[in-house]
């Protein structure tokens, strides 16, 4: 039976798909609320599949499917296979570490400690996972400071406290434990303190910061005022612990936050869990796509790994758009504002971040990978064919008119190429005119790279200015027949947004993109290039001026004067018998007088 013929008899039904390849081996696994619908996607003429998906169908030598009871059974057997097969076509999570749990013990008297393996045999109860260690030890620390908490690795029963099977260590005579192991502490309020932590690691510490100022309340009205300095002073711990946290403004919010970053072939998700109005578990996750992935379907890959993770969802889940499975309990929802808007704006925050520093890893790791895949990014934001592995970008500089000059920087993979760089004095342009300076600038640039090296043409040549700027750009490339070779844009500085020829409306790049910084990096290096050729030609303008304005020194006399003296301020300073002797003695007279130094 062929492939085609078995998934003809696939069931309309909730499920999970394996697909194999010649030798036996799982190379595909998806979940489908109709696993026959789903499956008949894959076979279809291919011009209507994408190159990856393509591939994917090409390697198919077998299917199999589990029928389950619903689309969330579907979302985390799909979730348990991929683990277990690894798949090389599917979603794959990129960061396999463990993350640290905080451990309550299930002994009479329990211990508080920080574990990466979760073992739940003998009670032993679990909070987390963090994505930082740090917060986790912090948090560990916190509460062995509100809490004397034992630390030590002794089974202790009743019994043997009883029988005085067991003698205190330091940790008693330093005040940081009570000294449970001798009966100095009951065990009824030592495990009080362990239900209190056990509330606040699940985001219920304002009810126990109630309870301390209602007891320190009863205290104090009862003339205890050294018990009522204990709570003040837990409430206040705690009150300060909570002021660090992301809190809500409405205390009672328990809600899942989920958020996305889909760059390319790659995601990157958020994941914040609320409770009682604040921010207890935080985590990020990354996600390689082998075949083209609809976002929904991520979402839904992100959802049961967590869920996986942290066990079952809150009954509402903040999400930015809606994943491809219903679960039974949960309600998806989109906010459009207040608090719940806020929370999926902080989750969206630390998703960007998250991308950034996976980049910026990259970079560092491995510089190459990285510059080729912010070229892409580049690429696909700005609609081109090609990789603009070559760019360039042209800058115009003059003040009032002055020595209008203009700069042309090369970046070559995303890197500055200053060999290539080259500078140019307007020529034709009387006063100022960026327009037609522009103009006259890519004409002379693009006509010599043609007679020269017409094969190191830019993919992309990026103009700093705005719309006129490029305008005039665009016309020196048609002019030249280039502009069906090559892409030109412009980067207005103010709102960096970037402009297209017949476009009326600017593109916007994300603020934080790679692709953005790359094409502000250009732009200013293009600036600053031009800028310090044209203050060179003021400079030598100015002194230029102070000499020639004397009668009688023309540009050769000026040459002589300045190869001799070195600047115009030694020949202001030199004696008139010095500058006698290389202009005569009528010329030494009117240079002195005129720079101001005659005695």
């Amino acid at each position: 039976m062929t492939v085609k013929e078995k998934i003809a008899l696939f069931p309309h039904s909730p499920g999970v798909y394996r697909y194999y390849d010649a030798e036996g081996k799982v190379i595909y696994v998806g979940k489908a609320k109709d696993l026959h619908k789903r499956v008949a996607q894959y076979f279809v003429p291919p011009e209507r599949l994408n190159t990856k998906t393509r591939l994917l169908v090409s390697k198919i030598a077998d299917a199999a499917y589990s029928v389950v009871d619903s689309e969330a059974d579907a979302l985390l057997l799909e979730n348990n296979l991929i683990k277990q097969y690894k798949p090389k076509y599917n979603i794959l999570l990129k960061d396999s570490k463990t993350y640290p749990w905080i451990c309550i013990t299930g002994d009479e008297f329990p211990k508080l400690f920080i574990t990466r393996r979760v073992d739940r045999s003998g009670g032993n109860r679990y909070f987390g996972p963090y994505s930082s260690a740090l917060h986790a030890r912090g948090l560990v620390e916190f509460f062995s400071e509100l809490y004397p908490l034992r630390t030590c690795n002794l089974r202790l029963t009743s019994e043997g406290i009883l029988r005085r099977k067991y003698r205190p260590c330091l940790e008693l005579h330093l005040g940081r434990c009570k000294g449970c192991c001798i009966g100095k502490v009951s065990k009824e309020e030592y495990n009080g303190w362990i239900d209190e932590i056990a509330h606040l690691l699940t985001g219920r510490g304002g009810e126990i910061v109630s309870t301390y100022r209602t007891l320190m309340q009863e205290a104090s009205a009862a003339l205890d005022f050294e018990e009522a300095q204990v709570y003040k002073e837990k409430m206040q711990r705690l009150e300060r612990h909570y002021s660090k946290s992301v809190i809500t403004s409405v205390a009672d919010t328990n809600v899942d936050v989920f958020s996305l970053v889909i760059d390319g072939n790659e995601g990157f998700g958020n994941f914040l869990r609320v409770r009682g109005g604040a921010v207890v578990q935080s985590l990020n996750l990354g996600f390689r796509m082998n075949i083209e992935e609809p976002q929904e379907s991520v979402l839904s890959t992100f959802i049961a790994e967590i869920e996986s993770k942290f066990g079952s969802l809150s009954e509402e889940v903040i999400v930015p758009f809606l994943p491809d499975v219903h679960i039974e309990g949960v309600i998806f929802r989109i906010p459009v504002r207040g608090d719940k808007l806020s929370l999926l704006e902080l989750s969206a925050k630390n998703a960007r971040e998250f991308r950034f520093h996976s980049l910026r890893q990259r970079e560092q790791t491995d510089p190459d990978a990285f510059r080729m895949s912010v070229m892409e990014d580049l690429r696909k934001a700005l609609g081109m064919k090609e990789l603009p592995r070559h760019m360039e970008c042209f800058d115009n500089s003059n003040i009032q008119g002055t020595n209008p000059v203009a700069s042309c920087v090369v970046f070559r993979d995303g890197v500055p190429s200053k060999k290539d760089y080259r500078k140019f004095k307007i020529k034709t342009v009387i006063g100022a005119n960026d327009f037609a300076s522009m103009k006259e600038v890519v004409n002379r640039r693009y006509s010599r790279l043609l007679a020269e090296a017409p094969d190191d043409l830019p993919q992309l040549i990026v103009i700093d200015g705005g719309k006129g700027q490029l305008d005039a750009a665009y016309q020196a490339l048609a002019e030249l027949g280039l502009t069906e070779r090559l892409t030109v844009v412009g980067l207005a500085k103010r709102l960096e947004e970037v402009i297209r020829v017949g476009d009326p409306y600017p593109l916007f790049i994300d603020r934080n993109s790679q692709a953005l910084k790359v094409l502000q990096h250009i732009r200013d290096e293009a600036h600053r290039f031009g800028i310090t050729f044209h203050r060179d030609l003021r400079s030598k303008s100015q002194i230029s001026s102070a000499l020639r304005e004397i009668k009688g020194v023309g540009e050769r006399t000026e040459q002589r004067l300045l190869l001799h003296f070195g600047s115009v301020a030694r020949i202001a300073a030199a004696s008139e018998e010095d500058i006698a002797a290389q202009v005569g003695p009528s010329l030494a007279r009117r240079i002195k007088q005129q720079l101001g130094y005659e005695k």
